[in-house]
């Protein structure tokens, strides 16, 4: 099986994140759309009922959307990305994206991939996005139905093919539960086959945005996870690749990464979340990120570059927990204030189910890389 590349962000992309952190202003912007979703994925952490959404607030309209655009451009964001919910759904998609677009924004957009097809395909052959970040649960309409609520597999993978002969660029992220951590492998090779980035997250989220309970969703045991985590890097690794990943966890060596959710332990966020990049959900609040609910400014009331300093001012304040600064396993972990917040309730206390994933992920590399070992020794 051939490899494919195993970053999806240029060298100049991360660099200008870094400038933008250190000089104070926002590099990316991610705005959510809308909450409303056609899937129920059963591990969602913004799908709202119609019921819900409106006891909650409006979505902003088209122009609003598309002045905001305006703003950001004028704060210092390069990178847009357009999310949701299904931001598709909007039967004014096409009117925000193609005026976004004329303001000079390098746009991204995040989709379940159903309704890329007709005129939104023609849409993204005419007018290509930066690219298009898709997520692709499974491989059959089985494993759709049980997870999504809908058998949508055959339809978005005839999408997923279109998208690509129109010369689209897609990345394939897979989020992994009960429910489809055995298509795994699958997808996997179906993203090399189609020479597309793939990437799979098996750390879920808390939705506290949906159900406000701290530490709770659907997902596997932090044990479980971790075994995701290292048969997926097995998969993508080759074993020269896999021994050297290994090591580096075994030496304390930090391993690079441009996640945007990643930070330094024990000290001040080191994410980009409210340092270069900021979340501007479906009814007009502006956040770090799109997992916290706060700290979140309105930017109807404030304007966007007054909410953006507000929320950095706050970020800057942040500290998390003080117990990972001696945790051995600290150079491999992955916690960042989000997960603290959306497991304890607070950044500055330990998540234990992030520290039980990462000591668990430890161990399963250790005995991977032994295995690896080995099996050259017996070739040799």
């Amino acid at each position: 099986m051939s490899e494919i590349r195993t970053t999806a962000e240029p060298r100049l992309a991360r660099a200008i994140h870094a400038k933008a952190a250190h000089c104070g202003y926002p590099a990316a912007a991610n705005f959510e759309l809308t909450p409303r979703c056609n899937f129920n994925c059963k591990m969602c952490y913004v799908h709202l009922s119609k019921e819900e959404q409106e006891r909650r607030g409006r979505e902003l309209t088209a122009a609003e959307w598309i002045d905001l655009g305006r703003q950001a451009c004028e704060a210092g964001v390069v990178f847009l990305l357009l999310t949701g919910g299904e931001p598709t759904l909007r039967p004014d998609f096409p009117e925000i994206y193609r005026a976004l677009k004329k303001i000079g924004l390098m746009i991204s957009v995040n989709s379940n991939g159903f309704l890329l097809r007709g005129e939104l395909l023609e849409l993204f052959q005419n007018d290509p996005p930066y690219r298009i970040n898709l997520s692709l649960y499974g491989v059959s309409n089985e494993t759709y139905a049980d997870l999504c609520g809908i058998p949508a597999y055959d339809r978005i993978v005839e999408n997923i093919h279109a998208l690509r002969q129109a010369g689209v660029d897609v990345k394939l992220n897979m989020s992994l539960t009960d429910a489809n951590r055995k298509d795994m492998q699958a997808v996997y090779e179906t993203a090399v086959k189609l020479g597309v980035h793939t990437q799979a997250a098996s750390y879920m989220f808390p939705p506290v945005r949906v159900t406000g309970e701290f530490g709770k969703g659907f997902r596997m045991s932090a044990e479980e996870a971790a075994q995701c985590e290292i048969s997926y890097n097995r998969l993508r690794m080759d074993d020269e690749q896999f021994l050297r990943y290994a090591k580096n966890l075994e030496e304390g060596i930090p391993n690079e990464s441009t996640d945007d959710c990643e930070g330094q332990v024990g000290s001040e966020m080191r994410c980009r979340a409210g340092r270069s990049s900021f979340w501007l959900s479906w009814d007009g609040k502006l956040s770090p990120c799109g997992m916290l609910p706060e700290p979140g400014v309105n930017v109807l009331e404030t304007g966007l570059q007054a909410a953006w300093e507000q929320v950095r001012d706050r970020v800057r304040e942040i500290r998390l927990p003080a117990k990972c600064t001696t945790c051995p396993y600290r150079h491999g972990c992955h916690v960042c204030a989000a997960m603290c917040y959306c497991e304890t309730g607070s950044y500055d206390t330990a998540p234990d189910y992030v520290c039980r994933l990462t000591r668990h992920s430890f161990l399963l590399a250790a005995e991977e890389a032994a295995k690896i070992g080995g099996s050259h020794e017996e070739k040799a």
